[in-house]
Parts: C-alpha cells; structure tokens; sequence
C-alpha cells in the first residue's frame, strides 16, 4: 500500500532538527577547540598575546540551533505548501501478517 506524507509540522520538525544541529555541532567544535589549547596563544602585530575566543563555544552551538531552526521550519513551510500542487513524499507499507 502506497502512502503519502502529506504535512510536516514546521514547529515540532524544527525543534528536533535544531537541536540535533546544535549537539552536531560540538562534533566540531570541541576538537578544534582541544587542539587549539595545545597550541600557546597566538599575538596580534605588537606582540601581545591573543587568547582563542572561548565565546565560540556557545556562539557555534546556538547559530547551528537557530539556523537549523529557521531553515526547517521554511522547508516544512515550502513543502506544506506545494504537497498541494506536486503530491508529497510516497512510501509503500506492507502488513508482515501477509
């Protein structure tokens, strides 16, 4: 039996999927950030030592959840509405009773 999906919640969707980018993010980040501390700190053009801006660690995280938020909630927008003009994701379901 062929089924379609035929709306996406934008909300609910991009809650999950903004998180998962958030938390996929640390993926990344966490290592750059490990070997960047191996490292000493880096100098501007006087000499003065440049630390590596910590705040990354939070600023990476939240632009990946916001991001993530906001893209998914257009591309449930945008299929909601053309699931009406083109049809929508088909999968087929069959019963393991059969």
């Amino acid at each position: 039996m062929k089924k379609q999906i035929s709306r996406f919640s934008p909300h609910q969707n991009a809650k999950v999927f903004g998180i998962l980018m958030a938390v996929g993010s640390l993926v990344f980040v966490l290592p750059f950030f490990s070997i960047a501390m191996l490292f000493g700190p880096d100098v501007d053009q006087h000499g003065n030592p440049v630390a590596f801006p910590k705040f990354m660690l939070i600023l990476f995280p939240v632009l990946y959840l916001v991001i993530g938020y906001l893209m998914t909630v257009i591309g449930c927008a945008l299929y909601n509405f053309f699931f009406r003009y083109i049809g929508g994701i088909e999968y087929e379901v069959k019963d393991e009773n059969a």
